[in-house]
């Protein structure tokens, strides 16, 4: 779906709290009146859970990101768990955690992601990246997501937190359940179940790593201490589930984008295959363009002034990158992908004291595949229309046939 062949959506018509919405809307588009008309938005609330401000404009999301004083985490900070007012992971996983004991276990766990430590971790990612794609390349016609997008990240995680490999396929499908479901015909029951079966694994594995440790970040966690005490084995889970549920799921969403977007811009294609844009920023324009979390959000701890309104506290907001990254003030023809784009300040990894832990392996895992396809790829053909995620925040894929033709050079 192009921007060309679907009229703008009406704010007041959309329900970002429906999954289907995001199917029916091309992504691309759907924000613009938004931004245009209604850059701070109040949705009312639906099903006996309450209402929230939607926040669209680049400015605006960046500011709130950055504001850890007059908005909090620990109510919940995706949808599914803002409008129920609470987390059950909050001052236990990082992500729904503020103040003082945040700033402390993120530095600890900084320590396991410097790219000094991840050295031998990136290492192996080019290695896999490079094997899989021969792979693909091989069989000619295939399905990129389950064949090749799915089974990168997975493994690079399995290496930070020694995973077994012959478990590792089985998290894929925990993690791809946890928050989006393969389609409408799935019950928020599964996904529920989904992430009890991963959680109750990293349990298993921590318990394990008491007895044996090891050189894995799971290791590191279980010996750490903060302020003299040692993290609790629920807080070793939810730090590992958190890893697993972000790592995991946007680099597979970045790398599928990454082909359906060559394959709807031939001309961006040849320019990386011909060498006229580098890496770095071709990784970059790939993760704006992708934007694999569409949204994170916010408890407003007092009451906010937020342009012509005013946020009251207690009240929800959402930040929406999948608009902020298309902000016609801050990207210069942003609906065109351009993988010259520079600069390219999107905020796909978030901003600020969240701002993702795990950014440069998500870049380390785009800038592999982006140097595979180039190396050993011709051209690259989707066949059919890609099946997409439903959710309202996991922006990806779970099925892409694709045609490929090698390289001369490669085969």
């Amino acid at each position: 779906m192009t921007t060309q062949t679907q009229p703008a959506a009406d704010p007041d018509t959309l329900d970002l709290t429906d999954p289907q919405t995001f199917l029916d809307n091309d992504p691309h588009r759907m924000w613009q009146p938004y931004r245009d008309q209604y850059p701070v938005f109040w949705h009312p609330g639906r099903d006996e859970l309450p209402g929230f401000w939607v926040l669209t404009r680049y400015q605006d999301v960046l500011d709130a990101y950055r504001d850890n004083r007059r908005y909090t985490s620990e109510q919940g900070n995706v949808l599914a768990t803002l409008r129920l007012g609470e987390d059950s992971a909050a001052r236990r996983m990082l992500a729904v955690t503020d103040g003082p004991r945040h700033r402390a276990v993120r530095n600890l766990m900084m320590k396991s992601f410097s790219p000094r430590v991840l050295a031998p971790v990136v290492a192996n990612v080019q290695r896999r990246t490079d094997t899989l794609v021969a792979h693909a390349v091989e069989r000619g016609e295939l399905d990129f997501v389950t064949e090749v997008a799915d089974r990168i990240p997975i493994h690079t995680i399995g290496d930070l937190m020694g995973i077994p490999a012959a478990d590792r396929e089985q998290v894929v499908d925990w993690n791809a359940q946890t928050l989006s479901r393969y389609s409408s015909q799935d019950s928020e029951q599964e996904s529920v179940m989904a992430r009890n079966g991963l959680v109750l694994y990293i349990s298993d594995l921590v318990a394990e790593r008491r007895r044996n440790p090891g050189q894995d970040v799971l290791s590191t966690l279980a010996a750490a201490t903060v302020d003299g005490k040692p993290l609790s084995d629920d807080e070793i889970v939810l730090q590992s589930y958190s890893l697993i549920l972000g790592g995991d799921e946007s680099s597979r969403a970045t790398a599928a984008g990454a082909v359906r977007a060559f394959h709807d811009h031939p001309d961006q294609w040849r320019r990386l295959k011909n060498g006229e844009v580098t890496l770095e920023s071709s990784a970059e324009e790939v993760v704006r363009w992708t934007t694999p979390a569409m949204h994170f959000g916010r408890h407003a701890l007092v009451d906010v002034p937020l342009r012509e309104h005013t946020v009251r506290a207690g009240e929800i907001i959402t930040l929406w990158n999948s608009s902020a990254n298309f902000d016609e003030d801050v990207f210069d023809d942003p609906y065109t992908f351009d993988l010259g784009r520079t600069p390219n300040k999107h905020v796909s990894f978030g901003h600020g004291p969240h701002f993702c832990l795990g950014a440069y392996l998500g870049r380390v895992h785009m800038h592999a595949m982006l140097e595979a396809l180039r190396t050993q790829v011709a051209e690259i053909e989707v066949l059919g229309t890609p099946a997409r995620l439903f959710s309202n925040f996991a922006n990806g894929h779970t099925a892409m046939q694709v045609r490929i033709t090698p390289e001369p050079s490669a085969s």
